[in-house]
């Protein structure tokens, strides 16, 4: 079974990725690179410094998003440097196979796989139905139904993921909401216990401030809250604190 996961996996991934570098089935895509700094973290350093990459692509069969992190760790207790990332892939069943799902309020229903790899034991392959919806005041609002395959770790289990995005004048400028939340249930190993992970951002377009239109979209300044309920699936206890609430400050670039 791990080695089937595995395969399906790498098979998930190298499908994304080729398909992003077909210039005739990416309708629009976006990279950037974020810096963060903060406090308030727990089971790791509770200071830390992370950069990270993006990528999200509209394509004429669905999405694609890939995302790293390199963490710089404040601790002499473990390593200073941690890596983790996600790849994304989401197929529509109204791009790819032309079903016409939706309406006024659901957009499209999608076939969705994610593989979350890092450093260490942390390799799962996610599986499961995403939810486009249209919903007044977001540019877009999504909800993602996994099911989480361990392909090192034997915690299996479900996964509800939803994810959203929007923005306000303020000035002769915006500021955009997004982020997304991870709520991990119903897993295998009784000694996993069940997390909520929240984490938006609130982003000032400083590119828009400084330079109007042609400037907006580009450099962002903001905050971001990192919330996580037994984080890593680690159950909080007065012996070891797993809830945490940390904030960092942020400066974030699209090319």
């Amino acid at each position: 079974m791990k080695l089937i996961t595995t395969l399906a996996a790498s098979t998930v991934a190298s499908i994304a990725l080729s398909s992003t570098a077909k210039a005739d089935m990416i309708l629009w895509s976006d990279m950037s690179v974020t810096g963060l700094t903060g406090s308030g973290y727990e089971v790791d350093a509770e200071r830390q410094h992370t950069g990270t990459f993006e990528y999200v692509a509209g394509t004429t069969w669905g999405d694609v998003f890939v995302f790293y992190d390199a963490t710089s760790y404040d601790s002499d207790t473990q390593d200073n440097i941690g890596f983790y990332g996600e790849i994304s892939s989401r197929i529509s069943m109204n791009k790819a196979f032309g079903a016409e799902l939706g309406g006024d309020v659901l957009a499209d229903v999608l076939l969705a796989f994610t593989l979350e790899n890092g450093r260490g034991d942390v390799e799962t392959f996610l599986s499961g139905v995403g939810f486009d919806w249209n919903v007044p005041g977001f540019n877009f609002v999504q909800t993602n139904v996994y099911y989480r395959s361990g392909i090192n770790t034997d915690s299996d289990g479900f996964q509800l993921t939803p994810v959203w995005n929007m923005d306000f004048k303020v000035g002769n400028s915006k500021i955009v909401f997004d982020g997304f939340a991870d709520w991990v249930f119903n897993t295998s190993d009784d000694q996993y216990a069940t997390n909520l992970h929240i984490n938006p951002q609130l982003k000032y377009d400083l590119g828009m401030a400084l330079n109007g239109e042609s400037g907006a979209n580009k450099l962002y300044v903001g905050v971001e809250l990192d919330y996580w309920k037994n984080k890593y699936g680690i159950e909080d206890s007065q012996f070891f604190t797993t809830n945490q609430t940390a904030a960092s400050l942020l400066v974030k670039y699209h090319f």
